[in-house]
């Protein structure tokens, strides 16, 4: 793949209430990914790349905190919410804070997919193919993976620049993804060569099909 403005990247969810050590829902290992994810977000931006900043906000009365994540947000300061005492628990690192032409984008659920605006923002923009970076792997990165590759995107992991709970939980789900099909980069990597050697399954995909189709139609 050379064209890079055909792939967006999608930095997700990497605000102070995941990542500080404070935060009752700090993902071990989150803040350890943000100088590669501002490298990551430097690099998508020289080539082109439209760059999403995809984060998460609570309703004040905590309505929409994810049932397993409750008690920890409510007894732990209310996190990522306007009754926060932290006024930064929603912000981005400065270092990862949008730039002009950035976009953003405020999602309810792991998914930056679900019930927001992103696959028909993406569509309009002739974006085939998505970067991921941000926190969780086994959470956010993986649900907006597997819902790319159900709408027929184009995926790519960058592995460093993503984060678990445990090495043993990355590892995992980083082998899990690359199993169904997205491609699997290092921040090294994708600053070197961008997306140049990933492989686009897409459109060899519907290569096949018409190639099959044709040779069906000589055989009647």
């Amino acid at each position: 793949m050379e064209d890079h403005r055909t792939a967006a990247l999608l930095l997700i969810d990497m605000q102070h209430g995941f990542i500080d050590a404070a935060s009752p829902l700090c993902v071990a290992g989150a803040a350890a990914t943000v100088p590669a994810c501002a490298r990551a977000l430097d690099r998508a931006r020289e080539l082109g790349m439209p760059v999403f900043h995809v984060t998460r906000r609570y309703a004040p009365d905590g309505s929409d905190v994810e049932a397993v994540r409750y008690r920890a947000w409510a007894e732990g300061g209310r996190p990522l919410s306007p009754a926060c005492a932290d006024p930064r628990s929603s912000d981005e690192p400065p270092e990862l804070a949008p730039q002009p032409g950035d976009r953003t984008l405020v999602k309810p659920r792991f998914s930056a997919f679900f019930g927001t605006g992103l696959d028909l923002a993406l569509r309009r923009m002739g974006v085939r193919t998505v970067a991921l970076a941000g926190t969780t792997t086994p959470n956010c990165i993986r649900a907006t993976c597997y819902d790319a590759l159900s709408l027929g995107y184009n995926v790519a992991v960058i592995e460093d620049c993503t984060s678990s709970r445990t090495p043993r939980v990355q590892a995992a789900n980083i082998e899990d993804m690359a199993h169904v099909g997205a491609h699997i980069v290092t921040c090294d990597e994708f600053c070197t060569t961008g997306l140049a050697r990933m492989r686009d399954w897409e459109a060899e995909a519907a290569a096949a099909l018409k190639r099959d189709a044709r040779a069906a139609e000589a055989q009647r």
